[in-house]
């Protein structure tokens, strides 16, 4: 059974910084590209950041990038997301996505004074 766990998120001043991470299981997770993608309250989906199976490439939504880095360690099969700097727009359940749209549970950044 394909299962990914995200872990990470919380409630963060504006300027902060938070790690998320996805625990992948079930699949062969060095054949997968992998992506975040986010909801926030009332919006639809949006894609945050894609990585590609070996991490030799990667794509950010204009909106992060230079404040979120996606990275993955496929030894362990776990994805992350650095996010530095955050807004308060960034808040929203982020998901943790296999390239076939498989996605986990989410976890919910708050960013908020």
């Amino acid at each position: 059974e394909v299962q990914l766990v995200e872990s990470g998120g919380g409630l963060v001043q504006p300027g902060g910084s938070l790690r998320l991470s996805c625990a992948a299981s079930g699949f062969t997770f060095i054949n997968y590209a992998m992506s975040w993608v986010r909801q926030a309250p009332g919006k639809g989906l949006e894609r945050v950041s894609t990585i590609e199976s070996d991490g030799s490439t990667t794509r950010y939504a204009d909106s992060v990038k230079g404040r979120f880095t996606i990275s993955r360690d496929n030894a362990k099969n776990t994805l992350y997301l650095q996010m530095n700097s955050l807004k308060p727009r960034d808040t929203a359940v982020y998901y943790c996505v296999k390239s076939d749209g498989v996605r986990g549970k989410g976890t919910l950044v708050n960013v908020s004074s």
